[in-house]
């Protein structure tokens, strides 16, 4: 029974870091398509949306098994509910990706994107903080997942300054206000998949807790 049980831990800990892998490519073509104006990027991430909601889907079913199935113990009860939270904020994040896709198209091959500083190092400090929330899932690393959270105020800093940028756009040229719009909710969209890379960073230590991770925390 153990063995068997075994098998299917390890078939959730590949279908997650495959989600994982998944969504750190839509960020990362999403952040590629707003840069660059690329409609036909941006298109393919809202169309590749499908599949990060259809392996949640698979691998919620891989944990509900393990839990009226196996019975599993605290420690394995640990890892399974920490797998279905984090799937959530997973998807949430592939869904953002999307999000900023489709305002990418909106905006088109014109938009100022590029002028806000601030958003443009949003888009990178988000990008670190979801990679490094992966890496501490895969790599068991409760140091890794303490500094994402610690970098989550970065992100939340980045997003005050993006703010006064868009109130700055909208004051100098009022009938750039539908842009200015859409550039903020750009922001809006990076700053939650900071604080989604949070969560997991946040699941990752539960899963792992123990005395000496309780002490790091």
């Amino acid at each position: 029974m153990r063995s068997k049980f075994d098998e299917q831990l390890l078939e959730l800990n590949k279908e997650m870091i495959e989600m994982g892998n998944m969504i750190i490519l839509s960020i990362k073509n999403a952040i590629e398509a707003l840069i660059t104006g690329d409609e036909k990027k941006a298109w393919a991430i809202m169309e590749g949306d499908t599949a990060v909601d259809h392996l949640q889907k698979k691998i919620e079913g891989i944990c509900f098994n393990l839990l009226i199935q196996q019975q599993p113990v605290a420690k394995d009860l640990r890892t399974v509910t920490a797998a279905m939270k984090m799937v959530t904020d997973m998807e949430r994040i592939g869904d953002h990706a999307a999000d900023i896709s489709e305002i990418t198209i909106l905006m088109g091959k014109n938009s100022q994107i590029n002028k806000f500083e601030h958003i443009s190092k949003m888009a990178t400090e988000t990008m670190l903080m979801l990679n490094n929330s992966i890496e501490a899932y895969v790599e068991k690393d409760v140091i890794k997942a303490k500094e994402v959270i610690d970098h989550d105020d970065i992100v939340d800093d980045l997003f005050v300054e993006a703010k006064r940028d868009v109130i700055s756009l909208i004051l100098n040229n009022p009938s750039e206000g539908e842009e200015a719009t859409d550039i903020l909710m750009i922001a809006k969209y990076f700053e939650r998949i900071g604080d989604h890379a949070t969560n997991i960073a946040e699941w990752v230590i539960y899963s792992l807790r123990t005395s000496e991770a309780q002490e790091v925390v």
